[in-house]
């Protein structure tokens, strides 16, 4: 029986062999990510199975689908993950290499309750992690999480007999079939796939060639774990720029851009510009609730104003949720209040019953995007783009933070903004409107404009987004001549990412 996991081992050393390594701060606000080998070790990750498996059985359930993604040493954290299922007694059914969507439908398609999808998603390589859940469609939130964390870290798992495997055959095909099923193209696009290497690579283009799409550019759809032009992540500005020249090169009508485990979808337009997610669900809302009138939608706290003050929703009958960000929060809160779809600038989309199944996949927004523009023949993805209310937000920056401090960052700014509002105060100019603290601190302004600080729930990060309702210079001024400069301020923030 495996020793409770200790945080303190090194590689290269007997105690690293022959004992469990994971470190607390893997265990995230809805999923788990580490780095692989200094983090966590194999017999760390089969005490996390132990821990897994337990809970689940402490739920009433034992059945549970397992995948990996692409990456040099994902097949082998699966294996150790399921040694330690099948040691509490779990009935595991191993989909093989998939994507995270892929690993979802299984659920549904095995009538199996419960996900272990190992995946480090859009992570730099080096990173592991897995997105579990115990109730399709959603994965685990903070409690879940909490709960498995204090199982795992204390030892506190209970071994159990009657644990199986089986090799389940056919899965990606039985994927893809279900996906391409939900459109039928009637309009002759050209459409960019863009994978990064990422594991969608293998199954995107197929998926969108089913669903009647006539011309498909496959652009690094080759795997390749090294991620050699860039990390599969379609927020990144490196990978948005890529796709831009490929549909300007083969005069595409657009791109998508798929993240590493294939649950997030960016999109580039017929012009060349990147559209963010929560622009393209504003478009997808607007196009739904004329079917779906008095429609409920969420979205992110990252995500524009505009659903607020569209007329087009207003109209409709339309009603917007903002929520936590994150895709376990944004799915459990479309299931929980009964809504059409939820956003999440990331790129993570959710659609309910008849569009979708309810977690995010990134072929389902994808046929849903396909569908919006087969709905207006005589429309470009650019003019839908155009139709929107104007309103300039920044791509999402993140500086660095370490996961000790950040929380206490966020808290002290929330503090400051909260006590700016409540002594009247303003912001180049303009009072505040509201200060909402669901996740982190959404600060919006009298003019709709506004900005937020929280906290990365996955990387040792800040996440920062600006969006102005006035000027492109605007948008710049209110991240570098206030949001830069109060973070600044504050102890253990260290470089962005990327900035505007």
């Amino acid at each position: 029986m495996l020793n409770a996991p200790r945080a303190d081992l090194s590689p290269n050393t007997f105690a690293y062999e022959t004992q469990p390594l994971v470190k607390a701060t893997g265990f995230r606000e809805y999923d788990a990510r580490w780095l692989f080998g200094s983090e966590i070790n194999l017999l760390g990750v089969e005490a996390l199975g132990l821990g897994l498996g337990t809970y689940i059985q402490e739920l009433g359930h034992s059945r549970i689908v397992v995948g990996h993604d692409f990456r040099a040493y994902s097949l082998s954290i699966k294996q150790a993950l399921t040694l330690g299922l099948m040691a509490a007694g779990c009935e595991v059914l191993d989909i093989g290499l998939a994507v995270s969507p892929m690993a979802y439908f299984a659920q549904f398609d095995l009538d199996a309750p419960c996900v272990a999808m190992v995946t480090a998603s859009h992570n730099e390589n080096g990173w592991t992690g897995v997105k579990m859940g115990a109730q399709k469609p959603l994965t685990f939130g903070p409690e879940e999480m909490g709960w498995l964390k204090q199982i795992v870290l204390e030892g506190a798992w209970k071994e159990k007999a009657g644990g199986s495997l089986t090799h389940v055959e056919g899965m990606a095909e039985r994927y893809i079939a279900d996906v391409a099923q939900r459109l039928k193209m009637h309009r002759s696009l050209t459409v960019v796939a863009a994978c990064g290497n990422g594991t969608a690579g293998h199954f995107a283009p197929e998926a969108l060639r089913r669903m009647g799409v006539p011309v498909v550019i496959e652009m690094d759809c080759d795997l390749d774990w090294t991620f050699p032009r860039y990390n599969p992540n379609p927020e990144d500005k490196i990978m948005l720029l890529a796709m831009a020249n490929a549909v300007r090169q083969f005069n595409a009508d657009l791109a998508f851009g798929f993240d590493g485990d294939g649950d997030r979808c960016g999109v580039v337009d017929d012009e060349g510009e990147e559209i963010f997610a929560d622009k393209i669900g504003l478009m997808l809302a607007r196009d739904l609730s004329q079917t779906h009138p008095n429609a409920t939608f969420i979205v992110d706290v990252k995500s524009t104003g505009l659903f607020i003050t569209d007329p087009v929703l207003k109209a409709n009958g339309a009603k917007t949720v903002y929520w936590k960000t994150g895709h376990s929060y944004i799915k459990r809160k479309t299931a929980e209040i009964g809504a059409l779809a939820g956003f999440e600038k990331s790129g993570h989309f959710f659609f309910s019953p008849p569009i979708g199944r309810g977690y995010d996949d990134g072929l389902v927004a994808a046929a849903a995007i396909l569908a919006m523009l087969d709905r207006n023949p005589d429309k470009k993805l650019s003019d839908l783009r155009k139709a929107l209310p104007v309103a300039y937000t920044s791509l999402t920056m993140s500086p660095h933070c370490s996961d000790e401090t950040k929380y206490q960052v966020v808290d002290k700014v929330v503090e400051a903004y909260q006590a700016l509002a409540a002594g009247g105060g303003v912001i180049l100019g303009r009072k505040i409107a509201q200060v909402l603290t669901v996740n982190g601190v959404r600060v919006t302004l009298e003019d709709g404009s506004w900005l937020l600080v929280r906290a990365s729930s996955n990387k040792p990060e800040l996440v920062v987004v600006v969006e102005s309702m006035a000027s492109d210079d605007d948008m710049r001024a209110l991240f570098r001549l206030e949001v830069k400069p109060r973070l600044a301020g504050q102890p253990g923030v260290g470089p962005y990412n990327q900035e505007i």
